[in-house]
């Protein structure tokens, strides 16, 4: 019998996964599966734990939260020889990564997708020493993720986001950014925000990046130059129709490779799947077919 380790966040989603574990563990078991569980306790808890399990063996590991607790399992994974393959259970507030993939949010229905056993390889980035699955960035409004508290999140949902992006919209500044690909420089100037996207759903925008793909071995880099309020109210407008792309204010490209060093003084903090992911400099690489997921 193939084993399953399943890395859950018993806080996620009002508490659904910790609520529901015995059904959980029933559905994987009737496909097949000697499962056993492990709630993370705090931050990096799920990333030790998914190295733990793929050290021990483990045939398949099962990530049950937000796009936080994919983030941290991916890290734990990423650098091994032999990787597992991933299953989802989405319990998180934004599940940009699922909803990129068309996993719903039912457990008995997510739980189904791993047990019919389909998968597919699905692209990664790395970023200096860090791994992440759905979106990097930095600058002004990169920060949202973390800045939100969790019992804003559980309350309110995707609203909170929102909430505090208007909140932060008057103090937005730009910052002096050098982007570069292996062939040219894409941007040297004063900017907002940069994005990598590896799927089109960001931040609960199901267009931010409409020609991402998880499985093309390119990572889709966007710019938003330097620009004022009324200008982030248009392209944020723009955004939810996925029109934006084509406004001035925007630089896009698709590469593998992206550069990102900081000009100024300030220093610029990395997200990445809604996470603090280090400072500028940094390399990006796009790493092509890197994890095995299981899909509908």
């Amino acid at each position: 019998m193939k084993r399953a380790r399943l890395i859950y966040n018993p806080s996620s989603g009002r508490e659904i996964v910790r609520r529901n574990l015995p059904e959980i563990l029933e559905l994987l078991e009737s496909a097949g599966y000697e499962t056993s569980c492990y709630a993370t306790k705090g931050e990096y808890d799920a990333t030790e734990e998914a190295s733990r399990a793929v050290s021990r063996g483990f045939d398949v590991i099962v990530a049950a939260g937000g796009d936080g607790t994919i983030y941290e399992v991916v890290n734990g994974m990423a650098e091994k020889k032999a990787r597992p393959a991933l299953g989802i259970i989405p319990c998180g507030t934004s599940n940009d990564l699922a909803r990129a993939l068309d996993i719903p949010r039912s457990i008995k229905r997510a739980c189904r997708i791993i047990s019919s056993g389909k998968k597919r390889k699905v692209d990664i980035g790395r970023i200096n020493n860090r791994y992440f699955i759905n979106i990097a960035g930095g600058g002004s409004l990169t920060n949202l993720t973390y800045e939100v508290p969790s019992k804003l999140k559980t309350v309110m949902g995707q609203l909170a986001y929102y909430v505090k992006g208007l909140e932060k919209l008057p103090f937005l500044h730009p910052i002096h950014v050098r982007l570069e690909t292996k062939n040219e420089v894409l941007v040297d100037e004063e900017i907002m925000i940069f994005l990598i996207a590896n799927s089109p759903s960001i931040g609960g925008f199901e267009r931010l990046a409409p020609s991402a793909n998880l499985g093309d071995g390119k990572l889709d880099v966007i710019v938003v130059k330097k620009a004022n309020l009324g200008d982030f109210i248009r392209l944020a407008t723009q955004a939810i129709r996925g029109e934006h792309l084509k406004d001035p204010l925007i630089k896009y490209i698709q590469t593998d490779y992206l550069k990102a060093t900081t000009l100024g003084t300030e220093k610029v903090q990395l997200n990445l799947d809604g996470e603090l992911g280090g400072e500028l400099p940094c390399e990006i690489k796009a790493l092509p077919g890197h994890l095995e997921l299981f899909v509908p």
